[in-house]
């Protein structure tokens, strides 16, 4: 998994843990997706990924539709 170096604090949104507007880490993570190794190279996809700053919970949402 490889993630980007620069995340960005302090982005505002909503925690469905909180359940209010909330600071949050925002990065993009590149996942693998297939269980299989023999093409796990394909199978890589940007995700973004929002964790909350007061409560930890994160979301991880795909980036594209591919």
């Amino acid at each position: 998994m490889a993630t980007t170096d620069e995340s960005v604090a302090g982005v505002t949104e909503d925690c469905s843990r909180c359940e209010r507007q909330t600071t949050h880490q925002v990065s993009v993570e590149i996942l693998t997706e297939s269980g299989k190794q023999e093409n796990a190279e394909y199978s890589r996809e940007p995700y973004r990924v929002s964790e909350c700053n007061e409560c930890g919970a994160t979301i991880k949402r795909r980036m594209n539709n591919a």
